[in-house]
């Protein structure tokens, strides 16, 4: 079985799907590897790294996808709108993609690969279980974003983060608040207080109060009922309006007293909640920051802008969509761990088995045999139960 592996063509998408020092991992398992020339360059893995690895360096997009029988992306399907198009037109049927495809927020793609008869993966839907923990793209890539957004502040924030004791005086530290306690928040805590930062951070999940303090950030207590905050899997859960609106009233004080503010908040396959209104801008000091990781679904600052820079009240307000592709070199370094530890995970004695008993295969399943396959998939598509047996 051959594994291809195409350049991204997401504008601005810098990783790979695959990196050299994970080829011979998979040549074990009976698996060849072909890679599309310069698909790692502006990740910094060149084409005779691949080459030295045993994968074999093909010249033409077209010829990789007529080739390979599976294909790994980064991003595609919905989670490359502009793309992804072209891409299923070089697909053929039973061929088989495993990547980022965006399937709660953009599900028509997958319906458009269910309709090429390709059998697709997606793996945002990775159930968050002990065993899949390996495979978890979204917390790897989460790690990244935490890590990036805290030193996009440092970088826009016209002071520094740490105290500093000199002759000219003392200098007190930067305040940092980061709304949300996943893996980016805890990632963009840890970053703020390497800087030096004195950091508060708030969840909606009392469970993560722990975590946070355990960084050495203050977790900030709001008199609120978070009940039914997360789901099983442990991500966040919607709430209705009343609650943010409550939550908003509470937060007000300590978004104003900051000096950083870094939003996470994002709940999968919905619009991100509004926690930071204009009106909590404004009582922040001039030249203050805040970044907004949830850009990418609408934000939870209220002036954020997908990947502009907004000044308001004198507070930049900062909405990356794609932090990790920032730092390219280790973001792939991670996913392509994630991705290969699936793959290995589906192929069996250098063949792809869909295992539909296995949680992990059967979640992440998002098309095959003609037709769109995940329950929440089908459900946004308007669609009824699949067929037995897909």
């Amino acid at each position: 079985m051959r594994i291809g592996i195409p350049k991204e063509t997401f504008p601005g998408e810098r990783r790979v799907a695959l990196i050299p020092a994970l080829v011979p991992q998979l040549a074990k398992a009976k698996l060849e590897v072909s890679v599309e020339a310069g698909a790692g360059s502006a990740a910094g893995f060149p084409d005779g790294d691949y080459a030295e690895k045993g994968a074999t360096v093909v010249a033409g997009r077209e010829a990789l996808f007529a080739t390979s029988d599976v294909i790994l992306q980064v991003r595609s399907l919905g989670a490359n709108p502009a793309g992804f198009e072209a891409d299923l037109a070089l697909m053929r049927v039973g061929q088989a993609l495993v990547g980022m495809c965006d399937p709660l927020s953009a599900p028509a793609p997958i319906g458009r690969a269910a309709e090429r008869g390709v059998t697709a993966f997606a793996l945002e839907l990775m159930p968050r279980i002990t065993r899949a923990q390996s495979m978890d793209v979204l917390s790897s890539m989460a790690t990244v974003a935490g890590y990036k957004a805290v030193l996009l502040a440092a970088e826009h924030l016209p002071r520094m983060f740490p105290m500093l004791m000199t002759a000219a005086g003392t200098l007190a530290p930067a305040r940092v608040f980061i709304v949300g306690a996943g893996v980016a928040g805890l990632q963009a805590i840890s970053t703020a207080r390497r800087l030096g930062a004195k950091v508060e951070a708030y969840d909606v999940r009392p469970a993560v109060k722990e975590q946070v303090q355990s960084l050495g950030a203050r977790f900030v207590e709001l008199p609120i009922e978070t009940a039914g905050a997360e789901d099983k899997g442990g991500y966040a859960v919607a709430q209705d309006e009343t609650f943010y609106r409550r939550q908003r009233d509470l937060m007000a004080k300590v978004v104003g007293a900051s000096d950083v503010v870094v939003t996470t908040a994002a709940v999968p396959g919905k619009k991100a909640p509004v926690l930071v209104t204009d009106a909590m801008v404004a009582t922040m000091a001039p030249g203050s920051v805040i970044v907004d990781i949830a850009a990418e679904r609408g934000g939870n600052c209220e002036l954020t802008r997908a990947d502009e820079t907004v000044v308001a009240h004198g507070v930049t307000i900062l909405g990356p969509t794609n932090l990790a592709a920032t730092v390219p070199y280790h973001a792939s370094q991670m996913f392509a761990k994630n991705i290969v530890t699936f793959l290995l995970h589906l192929a069996k004695d250098g063949a792809l088995q869909v295992n539909l008993e296995d949680e992990i295969t059967r979640e992440t399943l998002v098309a095959r045999g003609g037709e769109p396959t995940n329950p929440r998939v089908r459900e946004a598509l308007g669609l009824g139960a699949p067929a037995a047996g897909r």
